[in-house]
Protein backbone atom coordinates (compact mmCIF):
# COMPACT_ATOMS: atom_id res chain seq x y z
CA UNK A 1 0.00 0.00 0.00
CA UNK A 2 1.26 3.52 -1.18
CA UNK A 3 2.55 6.18 1.59
CA UNK A 4 -0.39 8.08 0.59
CA UNK A 5 -3.20 5.68 1.17
CA UNK A 6 -2.11 4.23 4.45
CA UNK A 7 -1.74 8.32 5.37
CA UNK A 8 -5.25 8.56 4.16
CA UNK A 9 -6.58 6.00 6.22
CA UNK A 10 -4.55 6.89 9.36
CA UNK A 11 -6.41 10.47 9.22
CA UNK A 12 -9.88 8.99 7.71
CA UNK A 13 -10.36 6.43 10.66
CA UNK A 14 -8.44 8.82 13.22
CA UNK A 15 -11.15 11.54 12.44
CA UNK A 16 -13.75 8.92 12.86
CA UNK A 17 -12.80 7.57 15.67
CA UNK A 18 -12.61 10.93 18.13
CA UNK A 19 -16.24 11.86 16.16
CA UNK A 20 -18.50 8.33 15.54
CA UNK A 21 -16.14 7.30 19.41
CA UNK A 22 -17.59 10.02 21.26
CA UNK A 23 -21.39 9.31 20.03
CA UNK A 24 -20.69 5.54 20.53
CA UNK A 25 -19.63 6.09 24.28
CA UNK A 26 -22.76 8.56 24.88
CA UNK A 27 -25.27 6.03 22.81
CA UNK A 28 -23.85 2.87 25.37
CA UNK A 29 -24.94 5.65 28.00
CA UNK A 30 -27.86 5.96 26.98
CA UNK A 31 -27.46 9.41 25.22
CA UNK A 32 -29.05 9.26 21.95
CA UNK A 33 -28.74 12.02 18.74
CA UNK A 34 -32.97 11.97 18.95
CA UNK A 35 -32.35 13.69 22.20
CA UNK A 36 -29.27 15.61 22.26
CA UNK A 37 -28.45 17.90 19.30
CA UNK A 38 -25.40 18.76 19.75
CA UNK A 39 -23.74 15.64 19.09
CA UNK A 40 -24.58 15.99 15.42
CA UNK A 41 -21.28 17.68 15.54
CA UNK A 42 -18.94 14.37 16.26
CA UNK A 43 -21.01 12.80 14.26
CA UNK A 44 -20.85 15.09 11.26
CA UNK A 45 -17.10 14.76 12.08
CA UNK A 46 -16.98 11.15 11.77
CA UNK A 47 -19.21 11.02 8.96
CA UNK A 48 -17.12 13.85 6.94
CA UNK A 49 -13.71 11.99 7.84
CA UNK A 50 -12.87 10.47 4.38
CA UNK A 51 -13.59 14.12 2.96
CA UNK A 52 -11.15 16.54 5.25
CA UNK A 53 -8.24 13.10 5.63
CA UNK A 54 -8.68 13.81 1.66
CA UNK A 55 -7.73 16.88 1.08
CA UNK A 56 -5.65 17.18 4.34
CA UNK A 57 -3.08 13.95 2.84
CA UNK A 58 -3.68 15.50 -0.83
CA UNK A 59 -2.64 19.09 0.52
CA UNK A 60 0.29 17.82 2.69
CA UNK A 61 1.71 15.58 -0.31
CA UNK A 62 1.09 18.49 -2.45
CA UNK A 63 -0.82 16.67 -4.78
CA UNK A 64 -3.27 19.60 -4.88
CA UNK A 65 -2.25 23.65 -4.60
CA UNK A 66 -4.92 24.30 -2.44
CA UNK A 67 -8.83 23.96 -1.90
CA UNK A 68 -10.14 25.03 -5.46
CA UNK A 69 -7.84 22.87 -7.08
CA UNK A 70 -9.54 19.93 -4.86
CA UNK A 71 -12.48 20.47 -5.17
CA UNK A 72 -12.12 21.25 -9.06
CA UNK A 73 -10.66 17.61 -9.27
CA UNK A 74 -13.58 15.95 -7.57
CA UNK A 75 -16.47 18.47 -9.25
CA UNK A 76 -15.70 18.05 -12.71
CA UNK A 77 -18.53 17.56 -14.27
CA UNK A 78 -18.05 17.70 -18.06
CA UNK A 79 -18.93 14.33 -19.45
CA UNK A 80 -20.44 12.13 -22.14
CA UNK A 81 -24.14 12.01 -21.75
CA UNK A 82 -23.75 7.74 -21.70
CA UNK A 83 -21.63 8.43 -18.75
CA UNK A 84 -23.98 9.79 -16.90
CA UNK A 85 -26.45 6.96 -18.37
CA UNK A 86 -24.51 4.48 -16.88
CA UNK A 87 -24.41 6.12 -13.73
CA UNK A 88 -28.88 5.77 -13.90
CA UNK A 89 -28.53 2.21 -14.66
CA UNK A 90 -26.09 1.07 -12.47
CA UNK A 91 -28.62 2.56 -9.50
CA UNK A 92 -31.87 0.71 -10.83
CA UNK A 93 -29.53 -2.38 -11.28
CA UNK A 94 -29.13 -1.69 -7.49
CA UNK A 95 -32.91 -0.95 -5.88
CA UNK A 96 -34.75 -3.01 -8.49
CA UNK A 97 -33.58 -6.53 -7.35
CA UNK A 98 -33.87 -6.20 -3.61
CA UNK A 99 -37.38 -4.20 -4.10
CA UNK A 100 -38.54 -7.31 -6.28
CA UNK A 101 -37.00 -10.43 -4.13
CA UNK A 102 -37.27 -8.14 -0.44
CA UNK A 103 -40.10 -6.12 -0.95
CA UNK A 104 -40.57 -2.74 0.26
CA UNK A 105 -41.90 0.30 1.91
CA UNK A 106 -42.71 3.52 -0.23
CA UNK A 107 -40.59 6.75 1.55
CA UNK A 108 -40.62 10.05 0.08
CA UNK A 109 -42.20 10.64 -3.30
CA UNK A 110 -39.60 9.71 -6.34
CA UNK A 111 -39.55 13.68 -7.30
CA UNK A 112 -38.16 14.48 -3.44
CA UNK A 113 -34.87 13.11 -5.49
CA UNK A 114 -34.67 16.84 -6.73
CA UNK A 115 -33.84 18.12 -3.36
CA UNK A 116 -32.17 14.93 -2.23
CA UNK A 117 -29.52 14.53 -4.22
CA UNK A 118 -27.93 17.66 -3.50
CA UNK A 119 -28.49 16.94 0.21
CA UNK A 120 -26.55 13.90 -0.04
CA UNK A 121 -23.46 15.73 -0.95
CA UNK A 122 -23.17 15.98 2.62
CA UNK A 123 -24.64 13.21 3.66
CA UNK A 124 -22.35 10.57 2.34
CA UNK A 125 -22.09 11.63 -1.42
CA UNK A 126 -18.81 13.50 -0.71
CA UNK A 127 -17.23 10.28 0.72
CA UNK A 128 -15.90 9.83 -2.60
CA UNK A 129 -13.37 12.26 -2.89
CA UNK A 130 -11.33 9.63 -0.86
CA UNK A 131 -12.44 6.25 -1.08
CA UNK A 132 -12.76 6.53 -5.41
CA UNK A 133 -10.39 9.39 -5.51
CA UNK A 134 -7.46 8.39 -3.26
CA UNK A 135 -7.67 4.48 -2.35
CA UNK A 136 -8.73 2.91 -4.91
CA UNK A 137 -6.54 4.43 -8.05
CA UNK A 138 -3.66 4.03 -5.94
CA UNK A 139 -4.60 0.25 -5.01
CA UNK A 140 -4.83 -0.35 -8.38
CA UNK A 141 -1.34 0.94 -8.93
CA UNK A 142 -0.36 -2.26 -7.29
CA UNK A 143 -3.08 -4.92 -7.58
CA UNK A 144 -5.63 -5.74 -9.88
CA UNK A 145 -9.20 -4.03 -10.50
CA UNK A 146 -11.02 -7.12 -8.36
CA UNK A 147 -8.66 -7.22 -5.97
CA UNK A 148 -7.97 -3.62 -5.10
CA UNK A 149 -11.89 -3.01 -4.62
CA UNK A 150 -12.45 -6.06 -2.37
CA UNK A 151 -9.78 -4.39 -0.19
CA UNK A 152 -11.89 -0.98 -0.35
CA UNK A 153 -15.28 -2.28 0.48
CA UNK A 154 -13.66 -4.39 3.22
CA UNK A 155 -12.30 -0.88 4.63
CA UNK A 156 -15.46 0.90 3.66
CA UNK A 157 -17.79 -1.43 5.45
CA UNK A 158 -15.68 -1.45 8.49
CA UNK A 159 -15.85 1.88 8.60
CA UNK A 160 -19.17 1.98 8.68
CA UNK A 161 -19.74 -0.07 11.88
CA UNK A 162 -19.76 2.59 14.68
CA UNK A 163 -23.22 3.32 13.58
CA UNK A 164 -24.91 -0.04 13.86
CA UNK A 165 -24.08 0.79 17.53
CA UNK A 166 -25.14 4.81 17.51
CA UNK A 167 -28.63 5.37 18.79
CA UNK A 168 -30.27 7.36 16.71
CA UNK A 169 -28.89 7.06 13.40
CA UNK A 170 -29.98 5.14 10.37
CA UNK A 171 -28.18 2.23 10.96
CA UNK A 172 -28.49 1.30 14.60
CA UNK A 173 -29.64 -2.18 14.71
CA UNK A 174 -30.02 -2.87 11.27
CA UNK A 175 -27.88 -6.06 10.01
CA UNK A 176 -24.30 -5.54 9.48
CA UNK A 177 -24.17 -8.31 7.21
CA UNK A 178 -26.38 -7.49 4.65
CA UNK A 179 -25.06 -3.90 4.45
CA UNK A 180 -21.77 -5.30 3.89
CA UNK A 181 -23.34 -7.55 1.40
CA UNK A 182 -24.72 -4.37 -0.38
CA UNK A 183 -21.29 -2.31 0.19
CA UNK A 184 -19.45 -5.29 -1.91
CA UNK A 185 -21.75 -4.84 -4.88
CA UNK A 186 -21.79 -0.57 -4.34
CA UNK A 187 -17.85 -0.51 -4.30
CA UNK A 188 -17.30 -2.57 -7.43
CA UNK A 189 -20.35 -0.22 -9.41
CA UNK A 190 -17.65 2.64 -7.63
CA UNK A 191 -14.62 1.25 -8.77
CA UNK A 192 -16.10 0.87 -12.63
CA UNK A 193 -17.33 4.09 -12.60
CA UNK A 194 -13.38 5.45 -11.49
CA UNK A 195 -11.27 3.51 -13.86
CA UNK A 196 -13.70 4.10 -16.88
CA UNK A 197 -14.56 7.30 -16.77
CA UNK A 198 -11.66 8.67 -14.82
CA UNK A 199 -14.14 10.61 -12.77
CA UNK A 200 -14.62 11.62 -8.79
CA UNK A 201 -17.87 13.30 -9.81
CA UNK A 202 -19.75 10.55 -11.35
CA UNK A 203 -19.02 8.54 -8.33
CA UNK A 204 -19.87 11.42 -6.11
CA UNK A 205 -23.47 11.52 -8.16
CA UNK A 206 -23.92 7.62 -7.93
CA UNK A 207 -23.26 7.81 -4.24
CA UNK A 208 -25.69 10.44 -3.37
CA UNK A 209 -28.62 8.75 -6.01
CA UNK A 210 -28.23 5.64 -3.96
CA UNK A 211 -28.43 7.33 -0.73
CA UNK A 212 -31.17 9.24 -2.33
CA UNK A 213 -33.06 6.03 -3.47
CA UNK A 214 -32.46 4.76 0.18
CA UNK A 215 -35.16 7.36 1.59
CA UNK A 216 -37.43 6.48 -1.71
CA UNK A 217 -37.97 2.60 -1.15
CA UNK A 218 -37.47 1.01 1.92
CA UNK A 219 -36.36 -1.88 1.40
CA UNK A 220 -37.36 -4.94 3.82
CA UNK A 221 -34.92 -7.12 5.23
CA UNK A 222 -34.04 -9.77 3.57
CA UNK A 223 -30.52 -11.42 2.53
CA UNK A 224 -31.13 -12.80 -0.66
CA UNK A 225 -32.01 -9.05 -2.16
CA UNK A 226 -28.94 -8.00 -1.12
CA UNK A 227 -26.85 -10.81 -2.44
CA UNK A 228 -28.92 -10.59 -5.88
CA UNK A 229 -28.15 -6.86 -6.27
CA UNK A 230 -24.77 -7.40 -5.53
CA UNK A 231 -23.96 -10.22 -7.60
CA UNK A 232 -25.69 -8.29 -10.78
CA UNK A 233 -23.49 -4.89 -10.05
CA UNK A 234 -20.09 -7.14 -9.18
CA UNK A 235 -21.06 -9.13 -13.24
CA UNK A 236 -21.70 -5.66 -14.72
CA UNK A 237 -18.91 -3.91 -13.12
CA UNK A 238 -16.81 -6.07 -14.26
CA UNK A 239 -18.10 -6.99 -18.06
CA UNK A 240 -18.09 -2.75 -18.56
CA UNK A 241 -14.21 -3.15 -17.46
CA UNK A 242 -13.46 -5.25 -19.74
CA UNK A 243 -15.59 -4.03 -22.56
CA UNK A 244 -13.75 -0.55 -22.18
CA UNK A 245 -10.57 -1.74 -21.53
CA UNK A 246 -10.35 -4.00 -25.34
CA UNK A 247 -12.06 -0.82 -26.62
CA UNK A 248 -8.92 0.90 -25.32
CA UNK A 249 -6.81 -1.60 -26.78
CA UNK A 250 -8.69 -1.69 -30.45
CA UNK A 251 -8.31 2.22 -30.35
CA UNK A 252 -4.27 2.27 -29.90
Amino acid sequence: MSKLSKNYLIVTFLLMSIGWGLCLLCSLNGVSLDDNKWLYAPYLLGGWSPTIASYVVLKSSRNVANMKEWLKNIFDLKHHVFSYLVVAVMAVIFILPQCLISGYESGAPIFAMIVMIPMMLVAGGLEEAGWRYILQPELEKQYSFTISTMIVSVIWWLWHLPLFYIQGVGQYGQNYLAFGINVLGLSFALASIRKNTNSVWLCVLFHCIINSLSGIYVVNDNIWGNLTAAAILILCSCAWVKVHEKTKILNK
